[in-house]
């Protein structure tokens, strides 16, 4: 199908002008403008959420992935967080192997990997909890670097220097 029967009103130089501002932009401008876009309650339990992972680790990096993924990173991914219809949903990438002791994970319990929180509206975010859960994440993200370190290090030939 040509160009412009995808996309009949829009040219060809604004799109790509268009393509080219939105990747000059940080992921956190990126994160700030999708924030900003949320009209509803979202944007409060969302930001609220963003506010939780910084205070936890303020050297968390954030990131904009898989077109248009907020995550958050810290020696590997801790945890990504999505805006959807009714719900803003936080996704630990390795969920399944952090304590969640308050049972804050409501959501994906049946993987072996990734566990999630849904936050619907009126539902109040347990800070000290959710804290935790982002610090157990970057602790198994560290654990989990050394291990693969020790890993490539010990399949390594030795070197025959004589």
């Amino acid at each position: 199908m040509p160009f412009s029967a995808m996309a009949p009103c829009i040219s060809k130089e604004t799109l790509h002008a268009s393509l080219e501002k939105s990747q000059m932009k940080s992921p956190s401008q990126k994160i700030d403008e999708y924030v900003s876009e949320l009209d509803d309650w979202r944007r409060d339990t969302f930001s609220e959420i963003r506010r939780v992972i910084q205070e936890a680790d303020p050297e968390a990096v954030e990131e904009w992935k898989w077109m248009g993924t907020p995550v958050w990173y810290h020696d590997g991914i801790i945890a990504c967080v999505n805006a959807h219809k009714g719900k803003v949903k936080i996704t630990f990438n390795q969920g399944a192997n952090l304590p969640d002791p308050t049972k804050l994970f409501n959501a994906s319990l049946d993987g072996n990997q990734r566990r999630a929180i849904d936050f619907f509206e009126n539902d109040k975010i347990n800070k000290r909890a959710l804290k935790a859960l982002i610090l157990a994440a970057i602790v198994f993200n560290r654990n989990a670097s050394k291990k693969s370190e020790s890993k490539s290090k010990a399949g390594r030939p030795k070197s025959s220097k004589k």
